[in-house]
């Protein structure tokens, strides 16, 4: 099929899904507008219900964490089928990466940040039901500082920092970890997921019950899994 095909092929599909983000842009409520019944219930009971500061980690954590794991899962199973796809195509070529970093202003920008993004990272996990953040938004922030160590040093020492079979383990232990705290639920006899831990003072790390767990379980399975996709693409860059 030629490229004038292709291109024509593919501009309806791309038009409809433009109408339906304008007519959806369109109808969003104003700025400032009233908020929602569900979210007036979630500020008026949060805090006495699970003694937690940040609303939004008590429904993603809480009040929906069901839909939580689901789409940790979907990351899992994403970053899985990547790893499988170029793992196999580079085992069979046998190929060993080159990369070195040439710039002294990349390296040193690099290693001044790498150490940052993971300290900040990990703060924003360890707080994320306190302060504004979470494990989800932490983990992206702390495997940036993996990012950095790259573009620092080139692929030998971020291959030897970051090796593939703790970062695979790492991984399975936070989607893991997640289902396992579901089953403390059910073991005490409530739900899945439901929260019967401790509650602890509001507004200390020793607060939230489960939440402050499930927090932790997601940010070490993101951190794990986008640290596993730079290190796939890296590894397929700097081929020989």
């Amino acid at each position: 099929m030629s490229e004038r095909w292709r291109r024509a092929l593919v501009l309806p599909p791309l038009a409809a899904i433009l109408a339906v983000l304008v007519r959806g842009y369109a109808d969003l409520p104003d700025f400032g507008a009233r908020i929602g019944e569900y979210g007036r219930l979630i500020n008026q009971n949060a805090q006495g219900q699970r003694h937690i500061t940040n609303y939004i980690t008590a429904v993603m954590f809480d009040y929906r964490g069901l839909d939580t794991m689901i789409e940790e899962f979907i990351l899992f199973t994403a970053v899985m089928g990547l790893v499988l796809l170029l793992r196999s195509s580079r085992d069979a070529a046998g190929k060993r990466p080159r990369d070195i970093a040439a710039s002294d202003a990349v390296r040193t920008v690099g290693g001044t940040l790498a150490p940052v993004l993971l300290l900040f990272g990990l703060w924003v996990i360890t707080f994320g039901y306190i302060t504004p953040g979470g494990g989800f938004q932490g983990g992206v922030i702390a495997s940036g500082g993996a990012l950095m160590l790259w573009i620092a040093g080139g692929h030998r020492p971020f291959h030897r920092l970051a090796p593939a079979t703790m970062l695979d383990a790492s991984e399975g232990l936070g989607a893991a970890a997640y289902v396992a705290v579901g089953f403390l639920g059910l073991t005490a006899g409530a739900a899945f997921l439901a929260n019967t831990l401790p509650l602890g003072s509001t507004g200390t790390l020793a607060s939230t019950g489960t939440i402050a767990a499930l927090n932790w379980a997601s940010g070490i399975e993101v951190t794990a899994a986008f640290v596993l996709i730079y290190r796939e693409f890296i590894e397929e860059y700097a081929q020989p």
